[in-house]
Order: C-alpha cells, then structure tokens, then sequence
C-alpha cells in the first residue's frame, strides 16, 4: 500500500503589523512569513474508511479539534467522499510556540492527499481549503508543494507577505538566513488572548514594512532587522515579561534583532555568523529545553 512522507516546516513571522480590527471580528494583518528548518514530518496511508491520527507526541490532540484532521476531512470529502487516510505526525515543532506547528501539519495533509488520492486540485483551491482551516494554514501551502515526486512535495520555503487575516498572499523572493535561533520558553500564550488584549495606542514599535521590504528585495539580510517589529509583544511581554528577558538577551550575545514570533512565546534571533549563534544557542540550551540552531527552509536547493 502506498505511503508518502512530507516534511511541514515552521514559520517565523519577520514582521508582524496590526491594521485593524475587522467586521468579522478577525484582525487585519500585515505580516511577512518566512519558513525554517525546523519541520514535522507528515506519513500519509491510505485507508478504506476513516481519518486516524498517531503521533510520537502527547501534546497534540487525535481528533477532529487537530487542524490535520479538518484537512482530511475536508479534502476527502471533496475528492473521495467516504474513504479515509492514517495520519502519523512526527512531531518537532514546539506546540503552542508561534511557529504555525498545527497549520504547517494541516498544510502538509491537504499536498499529501491532493497526491495520494490524485485528486488533482489546483494550487488555488487548495489555498481556498487552507484558508478555510485557519490563518497560517494558506501560507504553509504557499511553498513549492507541486513537485513531480512525493519526497518533494514541500520542496521548497517560501517567504510571503500576508494580509486579510492571513489568507491573502503575496511571494517574496527567496532569501536564506542562515544563522536563526530560536527559543521557546517553557509556558504557553493563548493567541485568543493575546489579540483580544491588543491595544493599538499602547504599541510603541511597529514594523516599516515598505522599507523591510526593500532591503529584502535588494538581497541585504544584515539590514532587514532595522525594519522588523511585532505589534503582539506589547501584549505578550506584558503577560510574561520573559520574552522581553530572552530578546533583551539575545541582543546583547550579539543577534543582529531578536523577535517574537506570530502571538508567542518563541522568540527568535538573527545571528551575523555561526560563531555568535552558536555561542547564544549553548548558553540557552543550558537553560531551556526548545532551542534550535538553523537556517531558512531550503531543501530542493
């Protein structure tokens, strides 16, 4: 029986701007995403009825409240009603981090059963699925999911600028930061939480996101940090000043910018050499369990 295996790679969110708050209820973002090598990886099996999730983690749910399993409801559904599919879901994305580790996941389920069950659906309304899952879940799609052979189904990171509530997407070229560090304090944050409590009078640091954008385009990786803000730290470093411990941290070993990552917790820096990186992942991995030395997502490169 076939399988296939796909990599889901988190996200870090280089900007993070809040425009507004929208009829729906939803915020209106303006954020620039960026995937990293730091991936689950998503076994797919199929099944003559039923969706079953298995997972090497105790810290996800099986049902149907996990984004996965909404993914292959709704795909199947629209493919081949009343077949099923097994699910294992490698995890290795912290959970609850700002990392986009759910929808990643979702995002790998609607490429993998889109192969699987050749239900040859297009690029956009596979977009239009995702979106309708949640926020992240249409970026996570947004890589080179399309390739001739399983293994490279999510060949390639992508980098967007997102907008709506996430679901209106815009490529940017392909840079490769290579030197990212990543923490995950040892709490969780509700993004729920985190939004509701946002006031956009109180923030003092937004992003210039024109600006960030031009240097991205011009290739100047050093320089983007001048431009990147995340609006939600003026909520999240006031309900866990933790977060602005690490970053304020992180600077002084030398990060060229330290960032939260979409509503928290994960902060993430960017390193100008291997060295200095190497010397804040040690002194951090001494003290926290969910630390990660890498680069942008590149596999396909």
């Amino acid at each position: 029986m076939q399988t296939i295996t796909i990599e889901a790679p988190a996200k870090i969110n280089l900007t993070l701007d809040i425009k507004g708050k929208r009829s729906d209820g939803y915020h209106e973002l303006e954020t620039v995403m960026h995937q990293v090598d730091l991936f689950d990886r998503i076994t797919l099996e199929p099944r003559t009825s039923g969706i079953e999730i298995a997972t090497n983690s105790s810290f996800i749910p099986l049902g149907p409240e996990n984004l996965a399993y909404k993914a292959a409801l709704m795909i199947l559904s629209k493919c081949q009603p009343g077949v099923g599919v097994k699910i294992f879901i490698e995890k290795n994305i912290p959970v609850g981090a700002g990392l986009a580790g759910g929808s990643t996941d979702a995002a790998a389920v609607l490429a993998g059963i889109n192969h699987l069950y050749n239900c040859r659906f297009s690029r956009q309304q596979l977009l239009e699925m995702a979106a309708a899952i949640g926020s992240d879940v249409a970026f996570c799609l947004f890589g080179e999911y399309f390739e001739p052979r399983p293994a490279e189904l999510l060949s390639r990171g992508a980098t967007a600028m997102a907008r709506g509530r996430g679901e209106l997407l815009e490529s940017l070229a392909t840079r490769i930061i290579p030197y990212i560090l990543i923490v995950k304090p040892d709490f969780d944050l509700s993004t729920a939480e985190v939004y509701s409590e946002l006031d956009l009078s109180a923030v003092e640091e937004f992003p210039d996101t024109g600006n960030f954008l031009q240097v991205w385009n011009k290739g100047d990786i050093i320089n983007i940090s001048v431009y990147m803000a995340n609006v939600l730290e003026s909520v999240s470093i006031r309900k866990k000043p933790e977060i602005g411990i690490i970053k304020s941290r992180l600077i002084k070993m030398g990060a060229l910018t330290a960032l939260m990552s979409g509503s928290g917790p994960s902060v993430f820096a960017i390193f100008p050499d291997n060295e200095i990186a190497c010397r804040a992942y040690q002194a951090f991995k001494n003290e926290y369990q969910e630390v990660y030395l890498l680069s942008s997502y590149k596999r396909g490169d």
